[in-house]
């Protein structure tokens, strides 16, 4: 998107009819579109919930348009392939069965008041997340602006449907019900595209001090980990557009500078 900022005096009467305009233009897609980037694991609940309230942030703000992008974060990078048990994986997270019970609990009461109906009972199985991430990458490399829809699809499917993400055919139905070949995935996850570059970007992740997910980045300044309540998304929000603005004016005082 670009602005045509026209600049220069009208002449007198006694002069010519003619005027002095000296066209600049100022690219203001960067101005407009906040870029927001998401490191998330595809079986984590705190980046469901934390999908949700940037949502809600960003509905409270109708005046920002956001390009989301989906990064991958493995929370188990070494499971093995075909994923673990469910009660053997949170056995080992958190103990015992009370505590994990404990813990599903207050996430399930966090995602009540997001519309989010957790049904944690339906899951038998822990994926491994290298597949789905890759899932992602499939479809935003191809559509970019359908990044939530897939990360949205591949949550509701594991958290409400009890779905193994990490099951090829399962990714299948995810992508025919969003419209792509079912024989291109095949033929993509088959290959082992993005296999590297997934792991790449998790060990990156893990360089640059993110331990823990979600974790928002806004315009590659700004960033904030956990699933925070949508007012403390806002406020990021807030101080992100006040330092955009700021360099659009500056940017524009300059223009209008070599203008004159």
């Amino acid at each position: 998107m670009q602005a045509i900022i026209i600049s220069g005096n009208l002449p007198r009467p006694a002069e010519p009819l003619t005027v002095w305009i000296l066209i600049r233009t100022v690219n203001l897609t960067s101005f407009f579109i906040m870029r927001i980037d998401v490191i998330f694991d595809t079986v984590c609940p705190w980046c469901y919930l934390g999908k949700k309230r940037l949502e809600q942030s960003l509905r409270e703000k109708p005046h920002l348009s956001a390009e989301i992008t989906w990064h991958p974060f493995m929370l188990n990078p070494d499971l093995p392939p075909e994923g673990i048990e469910r009660g053997h994986y949170l056995n080992a997270k958190f103990g015992n069965e009370d505590r994990s019970n404990r813990a599903l609990q207050a996430i399930s009461e966090a995602g009540r008041t997001l519309g989010i109906h957790f049904q944690f009972d339906r899951i038998t199985r822990t994926p491994n997340t290298l597949d789905s991430h890759r899932l992602v990458r499939f479809v935003q490399t191809r559509d970019p602006g359908r990044g939530s829809e897939v990360v949205e699809a591949l949550f509701h499917a594991y958290f409400l449907r009890g779905l193994d993400t990490g099951s090829r055919p399962v990714l299948y139905d995810l992508i025919r019900d969003l419209g792509y070949n079912v024989e291109t995935l095949r033929t993509y996850l088959y290959s082992g595209e993005d296999v590297d570059y997934i792991r790449q970007q998790n060990t990156q992740v893990h360089r640059i001090s993110i331990s823990g997910v979600p974790a928002f980045i806004i315009d590659g300044k700004f960033s904030i980990s956990g699933a925070q309540e949508p007012r403390v998304i806002g406020r990021l929000l807030e101080v992100a557009e006040a330092r955009r603005r700021e360099s659009f004016e500056q940017d524009l005082q300059v223009n209008v500078g070599h203008a004159d």
